[in-house]
């Protein structure tokens, strides 16, 4: 094979956590690894360093090429020299999630008896990713983060930061994501997992150790998922009933629309770069996130007294997690006195506008992080 210049996913960057990891499910975990990287530099008094947090099938390449798949960063329009995430000014910091599969310790790690974990894997939560990052912080020595910051399911992680350990930090920044699953977003993702788990080399969960992988369930997921974060005008824009430019003169069961063919390369691109498992156990912790239902439904009381500053953002044509989602934790937010922003962008993106050429939102993020760097002196 030629070589191409990528490195294998044993040779990332890690940390292994120094104590075990207790779950929310009651096990623990003895030996944690996760896999990061950073951009820019560490201030003397250490106070400049975000945390941003990824999507379900983002990873720690936020700011710079995965080296393990050659993927392009998944950020690259806010973090760098001068971009709204400044690298001039702050240390940005992104992780691998617990029950991730780009290094992070999870279903396709080497368990105890030495074969990948599959699904004895124990059940993992949004707050068990947090309480892993927490201990990465802890291991790096920075006591205080400047910001806490993601979109999707990484504004869930800002959120529970913000939550969990609100003395730690400054500023929180969720985008486009909500404080529970609705019952649709749970229903979206039954799908995929079951389509993965449908797929005859999905093994009860234990298809590496038999040299299998469920490509073809995983890509019927991703492709499910993918037009949860899409908008119906966003479709129309790039193909409405485009048909693919073939010979249409008998019936086939190849892509006939372009839509269907964007789909498809959706899936089997996935494939190569993520894990079936993966997939199962952290769309199931997305589904349990729930910061109300630890308060009796009552979501301001989990803000009660916090002393962090919060900026939010979501995006007009975003059905995944719609506006909506953001202003009820806009609202619990103010109603607990929190010092918060709400900004809805106006966009027919859909949910993956986060990611995408917004020039309002770029704006805004960058005048928040600024005015607040400020305020603290950095």
């Amino acid at each position: 094979m030629p070589d191409t210049g990528r490195i294998p996913l044993s040779e990332v960057q890690y940390l292994t956590l120094p104590d075990p990891l207790p779950l929310d499910c009651g096990e623990r975990l003895e030996t944690v690894r996760v896999a990061y990287e950073t951009w820019g530099e560490l201030n003397a008094d250490k106070s400049n360093a975000i945390l941003v947090c990824h999507a379900l099938t983002g990873d720690q390449f936020a700011g710079s090429e995965n080296v393990v798949t050659g993927r392009p960063a998944w950020w690259p329009r806010m973090i760098g020299p001068g971009k709204p995430i400044d690298t001039d000014r702050f240390y940005v910091i992104a992780t691998n999630v617990l029950g991730g599969c780009m290094g992070t310790t999870g279903p396709a790690s080497i368990g105890p008896d030495g074969k990948p974990w599959g699904t004895h894997f124990p059940v993992i939560t949004i707050s068990d990713m947090v309480r892993a990052q927490r201990a990465f912080i802890d291991a790096l020595g920075i006591d205080t983060l400047f910001s806490v910051m993601g979109g999707s399911m990484g504004g869930m992680q800002a959120l529970e930061w913000a939550v969990q350990s609100p003395e730690r930090v400054f500023t929180a920044v969720p985008i486009a994501t909500a404080a529970r699953h609705s019952a649709q977003n749970i229903a979206f993702y039954e799908v995929g997992r079951q389509a993965i788990m449908a797929d005859p080399d999905w093994c009860d969960g234990h298809y590496l150790a038999e040299g299998r992988r469920p490509g073809r369930g995983l890509a019927i997921a991703r492709m499910a998922a993918h037009i949860t974060y899409v908008s119906e005008s966003a479709l129309k824009r790039k193909f409405d009933r485009g048909l693919q430019d073939r010979d249409q003169a008998s019936f086939s069961f190849d892509a006939d629309f372009q839509v269907e063919s964007y789909l498809r390369y959706q899936g089997h691109s996935f494939v190569d770069r993520f894990d079936g498992n993966s997939y199962l156990y952290v769309t199931r912790a997305m589904d349990y996130f729930d910061l109300a239902g630890r308060y009796d439904g009552r979501l301001a009381e989990a803000f009660r007294g916090t002393p962090v500053r919060f900026c939010l953002f979501s995006f007009s044509s975003d059905w995944h997690y719609p506006p909506q989602a953001s202003r009820e934790i806009t609202r619990a937010l103010a109603a607990a006195g929190a010092e918060v922003s709400y900004l809805e962008i106006e966009s027919d993106k859909g949910h993956d506008a986060f990611l995408l050429e917004e020039p309002i939102y770029e704006k805004a993020l960058a005048g928040f992080l600024s005015a607040s760097a400020d305020r603290r002196g950095i």
